[in-house]
């Protein structure tokens, strides 16, 4: 038993594949630690969207955790593990717009719309990925309705709703971290279809081959995670410290004889 788990445990020098898995896992699981410890210096607006950030990268590092022992053990893709960690942490990246925007006017309905859009984007392109036969009919029905819901998120953050909302706030820093995350949306998030038509079947591939195997996708996705999820609670952690910030300044004495 104990060789069994050394041997799952050890992470070969030569895999970058094996390593990204690792670092990812330890990078989201400190963001995670440091986002909820940091709700404490924020003001009560703030503390939701911090509480979502550790949510993302927490969730997320509890599937690395999981997807890291699945592929040193059999070497394959965890094609399932992966999608069920999108599926759980790109509906609350979306929900952080909705917080953004909130105080400018955005009602529920736009809150359950950019949900229902990543519901779809990974729900169809969870089909096209884990059920293909090789074939391209399948990987472009399935990946068309799955780029639907991602291009909705996508305008709604550069010219939509969401992108209406933040140009009508009066907090500069939330038309900045707005415009950001529309950035990450664009393209941080654009490796995942571009991922998604690279493999077999895909329009990118020749002959229905694949222009990029698994294992290489899954280091573009593992780098990819870590870069968005964090990255999408950094900008957050941004806006609530600098509007925290804002709210408990001292007032200014200058005046006072």
């Amino acid at each position: 038993m104990q060789n069994v788990f050394l041997d799952i445990m050890k992470i070969p020098v030569d895999d970058p594949v094996a390593f990204t898995f690792f670092t990812g896992y330890m990078a989201m699981a400190a963001a995670a630690v440091f986002f909820l410890f940091e709700r404490s210096t924020v003001t009560d607006k703030w503390k939701t969207s911090l509480l979502i950030s550790g949510m993302i990268t927490g969730i997320a590092a509890v599937h690395y955790y999981y997807m890291r022992d699945y592929y040193i053990t059999t070497h394959e893709t965890p094609v399932a593990l992966r999608y069920i960690d999108w599926t759980l942490t790109v509906p609350l990246m979306v929900v952080e717009f909705y917080l953004l925007v909130r105080a400018a006017g955005a009602k529920a309905s736009l809150l359950y719309k950019l949900i229902l859009a990543a519901v779809i984007m990974l729900v169809f392109g969870y089909i096209g990925e884990a059920f293909t036969d090789g074939s391209m009919g399948h990987s472009v029905l399935w990946g068309s309705l799955s780029t639907l819901g991602y291009l909705y998120i996508l305008y709604s953050a550069w010219m939509g709703e969401v992108a209406q909302l933040a140009a009508a706030t009066e907090s500069e820093a939330v038309r900045k971290g707005v415009r950001a995350l529309a950035w990450f949306v664009l393209v941080g998030w654009a490796i995942y279809p571009i991922g998604y038509m690279a493999m077999p079947g895909g329009w990118l591939g020749p002959d229905g081959a694949g222009i990029l195997r698994p294992h290489d996708l899954d280091l573009l996705y593992n780098i990819a995670d870590a870069i968005n999820k964090i990255g999408f609670g950094l900008v957050v952690y941004g806006i609530a410290r600098s509007e925290s910030a804002v709210k408990v300044s001292p007032p200014s004495y200058s005046s006072v004889v």
